[in-house]
């Protein structure tokens, strides 16, 4: 009794991975996209206190 994993061709196995490999990379895509995104306003809370803190004297602790 063979196996048929050890009777297709060479061709057959590399086309199987490749489509396989094509699912999995089009769902790792679609998965990364269609997540919501964080909102992310560190920069801009960090630019506003660079700029409401310029000019002032350092603050001594």
């Amino acid at each position: 009794m063979s196996n048929s994993f050890h009777t297709a061709d060479k061709g057959t196995h590399r086309r199987v991975m490749l489509v396989g490999l094509m699912f999995c990379a089009a769902f790792v895509a679609f998965s990364f996209f269609a997540r919501e995104q964080p909102a992310n306003t560190y920069v801009l809370q960090k630019a506003d206190k660079l700029v409401r803190t310029a000019g002032a004297p350092p603050l001594a602790n």
